[in-house]
């Protein structure tokens, strides 16, 4: 086993077993510690697998859910499939997997929307879109790359926080509101085509930043 495969599986493990922590202590050093001694690991193993602490455990949360979306698309057949279908099916294998750990997202979506952690939040969304459209199949390198991303950047957001909510049967109620929002940007996105036509469809789009805000309210009571 090579240095960086050995790092990937110590960042995996001590996530693995910090999750369940998660839900009683939220993103902290203490569900950090924890977790790594349920996995078997001590202090020099922590410090080695997340120096920069809480926040490098936050990305390779995000990262892990990416790796895994990825590898389960994978498995399927996708050839019959057009690239926003495969958009669609990458996005819900990714909630699917974080099913047993809605809690622990529903802690993150709080974390990064603290101001300190914002750029973190931006960072992990954009990397998440990004593999999402690459994991799809999408080859543009022209400003549709960056369209593509923006327009997703806001569905998957919406998606995300209407997931976490969900209470219905096998989450048919966010798949069926990430369908319309992807609709929407199917059709707007044929417009966006010019620079100056694409903040016109971005702002007719779910906003990421303004749901993260409406989250924390709901969350502190207001």
């Amino acid at each position: 086993m090579d240095v960086d495969t050995d790092l990937e599986t110590l960042k995996d493990e001590i996530l693995l077993a910090t999750l369940p922590n998660v839900v009683f202590d939220g993103w902290s050093l203490q569900s950090l510690r924890e977790g790594a001694r349920a996995a078997g690991h001590d202090a020099f193993e922590v410090e080695r697998a997340f120096p920069g602490g809480v926040q490098d455990l936050v990305e390779h949360f995000s990262i892990w859910a990416d790796r895994r979306m990825v590898e389960t698309l994978e498995e399927r057949d996708l050839s019959i499939l057009r690239t926003g279908d495969r958009g669609e099916l990458a996005v819900r294998l990714r909630l699917t997997l974080l099913e047993p750990h809605k809690e622990a997202v529903r802690r993150l979506v709080s974390y990064v929307a603290l101001p300190q952690n914002a750029a973190l939040g931006v960072r992990l969304l954009y990397r998440t879109v990004d593999e999402v459209w690459y994991a799809a199949g999408d080859t543009a390198t022209d400003f549709n790359f960056y369209t593509k991303r923006a327009l997703l950047a806001g569905v998957y957001s919406a998606t995300v926080l209407y997931w976490i909510n969900d209470v219905s049967d096998d989450s048919a109620d966010t798949w069926g509101f990430l369908e319309r929002r992807l609709r929407d940007v199917m059709r707007f996105g044929r417009t966006a085509g010019r620079v100056g036509r694409l903040g016109e469809v971005i702002g007719r789009l779910p906003s990421p930043v303004r749901f993260v805000r409406q989250f924390r309210r709901r969350a502190s009571g207001i």
